[in-house]
C-alpha cells in the first residue's frame, strides 16, 4: 500500500494517497422522493412501478444486493400528478427520517417517498462503491439526525457530505472484495441464526417433555397430549387457593421514582421477572398494597398483548406489586409452582389460552378462562424432580444460545469493520482476504 494522508472525515481519519476527499454531490446527482395523494385510488390501485419505502430497507438491511421488487407500488398517472421522480437503476438510496440511515441499491427504475434521499452516481463513481460508503458511515448518520420524537437528517446536512474516493478501478476491485467476503461472513450468520432457532424449539420440546409423558401405557387426553394414567387431571381453580386480577394504580397518585416495585405484563418472562421498566408505588398506599401483595412461589400470567399466557415464577415477596395486566396465581401445597409456570408456557398450557372481550376493543385472559385450564397432576415429588431435569437441560440450552448470541454479533461488527476499512483503503484488497475476519468463529 501507498503511504497515508489525514482527512477531516470523522469516520475515516486516514486515505491512501493517490485517493481523493470529494463532496458526494460533486461525483452524483442528487435527489429525493414524494408521495401521490393516497386518498386518489387511481394512484395506488393495480399499479406497476415499483414505489420504495421504509419496509423495504430496513428488512433486507444487510443486504449489498439489489433491490428488485417493493411491497408498493404506483400508477403512471400517480407520477404524472406529483412530484415523484422515477429513478434510474443503480440509484443509491438513503432513508433521512423514521429508520435513519437504511440505505439500498435499486435494482430497476423505481420511485420513492420522500423520506429518502437519492444518489444515481456519475461516471467517476461506482453505484456499489458508493452503497458501501454509505454503510461505513452508519455512526455518522446517527450524529446527523435531529428531532426529539422522529429523528431527521435534513437535506442541508446531506448537501454537504463529503466521501473518500478512490480511482473507478479500485472502487470496483473494492466492491468485488466485499461483495465475496461479506457473502462469506451471511453465511455463517445464517447458519448461526438457524442454530438459534433450533435451540429455541429444543428449549419448547423440553417444557413439553416436562409436563407429560413419553412411557409405557401413556393415555392421551385432547388438551394435555401423552399423560401417565395415574395422574389426576383437574381444572386449577380445584388446585389454586386463589386466581386473582391484578389491581389497578392511578400512576398520578401512587407512583414515585422510589418506592415499591410494581410489575405489569411486560415484567413477566418466561422463567423470570424483570425489573427493566418498573415503576414503584408509594409508601402511603398501604391498602392497596395488602390487596395487590405478591409472594414468592406465586406464579403470573400476562392477560393481554402478544405475549398473554406467558407465565413466571415469583422468586421474592413484593409487598403491592402487580396491575391489571396480570393475573395472580397463589402458591398452592398441590403443584410445584415452577411445574405451574412450566405446564403454562408449554404448548398444554398456551393451547387453552382464550379472550374475553374487555371495554371496546381490548381482549384478555380472564381469571375465570384461567381457573378453568385443565393440569394432569404427576405426583409433587415427580414434578419437582422433572422441573430440576428441565433446569439442568434448559441451562445447557441457554449456554449454547448465549455462545450463539456472541457470535452473531461479532460477526456482525466484523462485517462492519471489514466494510470500514476497505472503503478507507486499510488494506489493499488486490492481495488481502478478509476471511482472517472470520477467525475464531468457524463453520
Amino acid at each position: 500500500m501507498s503511504g497515508m494522508q489525514a482527512t477531516s472525515l470523522g469516520w475515516a481519519p486516514a486515505i491512501p494517497c493517490s485517493w481523493k476527499v470529494v463532496p458526494l454531490n460533486f461525483v452524483a446527482k442528487m435527489g429525493t422522493g414524494h408521495t401521490p395523494d393516497r386518498n386518489k385510488t387511481e394512484y395506488w390501485d393495480n399499479c406497476t412501478i415499483p414505489w420504495v419505502t421504509t419496509p423495504d430497507v430496513t428488512r433486507r438491511a444487510d443486504s449489498l444486493a439489489p433491490l428488485m421488487e417493493t411491497e408498493q407500488q404506483i400508477s403512471e398517472l400517480g407520477m404524472a400528478n406529483s412530484a415523484a421522480v422515477l429513478h434510474p437503476t443503480d440509484t443509491v438510496m438513503l432513508s433521512r427520517t423514521a429508520s435513519v440511515g437504511y440505505s439500498v441499491r435499486i435494482g430497476r427504475p423505481m420511485a420513492t417517498t420522500q423520506a429518502f434521499v437519492t444518489w444515481h452516481a456519475g461516471p467517476d463513481l461506482d453505484p456499489r462503491y458508493l452503497l458501501l460508503v454509505l454503510r461505513a458511515m452508519k455512526q455518522e448518520w446517527r450524529k446527523l439526525a435531529y428531532g426529539s420524537t422522529h429523528l431527521t437528517i435534513y437535506m442541508p446536512d446531506l448537501e454537504s457530505v463529503r466521501i473518500p474516493l478512490p480511482p473507478l478501478e479500485e472502487q470496483r476491485r473494492i466492491a468485488d472484495f466485499l461483495d465475496a467476503e461479506t457473502a462469506h461472513i451471511d453465511a455463517l450468520t445464517g447458519r448461526r441464526t438457524i442454530q438459534q432457532q433450533l435451540l429455541v424449539e429444543r428449549r419448547a420440546a423440553l417444557k413439553t417433555k416436562c409436563v407429560t409423558y413419553s412411557g409405557p401405557h401413556k393415555v392421551h387426553h385432547p388438551l394435555l397430549g401423552d399423560i401417565h394414567p395415574d395422574w389426576q387431571v383437574l381444572p386449577l381453580r380445584r388446585i389454586l387457593p386463589a386466581i386473582n386480577v391484578g389491581v389497578v394504580i392511578n400512576p398520578s397518585h401512587y407512583f414515585t421514582e422510589s418506592g415499591i416495585p410494581f410489575i405489569h405484563g411486560f415484567n413477566v418472562r418466561e422463567g423470570f421477572i424483570s425489573q427493566v421498566g418498573m415503576k414503584f408505588m408509594s409508601g402511603e398506599s398501604n391498602e392497596l398494597q395488602k390487596r395487590s401483595r405478591v409472594y414468592a412461589g406465586d406464579v403470573l400470567v400476562v392477560r393481554a398483548g402478544a405475549t398473554a399466557g406467558r407465565a413466571a415464577k415469583v422468586g421474592e415477596e413484593f409487598n403491592g406489586a402487580n396491575c391489571a395486566s396480570v393475573l395472580i396465581l397463589r402458591k398452592s401445597e398441590k403443584l410445584d409452582a415452577a411445574y405451574l409456570e412450566t405446564f403454562l408456557n408449554a404448548v398444554a398450557g398456551k393451547g387453552q389460552v382464550s379472550f374475553s372481550q374487555y371495554g371496546a376493543a381490548q381482549e384478555v385472559i380472564s381469571a375465570g378462562q384461567v381457573a378453568s385450564f385443565s393440569i394432569a397432576l404427576p405426583p409433587m415429588s415427580d414434578q419437582v424432580g422433572r422441573v430440576a431435569d428441565l433446569s439442568a437441560a434448559t441451562a445447557e440450552t441457554i449456554a449454547l444460545e448465549s455462545g450463539l448470541t456472541r457470535q452473531v454479533a461479532l460477526l456482525s461488527e466484523r462485517r462492519q469493520a471489514l466494510i470500514t476499512a476497505a472503503v478507507t483503503g486499510q488494506f489493499d484488497v488486490s492481495t488481502a482476504s478478509g476471511r482472517n475476519v472470520t477467525d475464531g468463529v468457524t463453520a
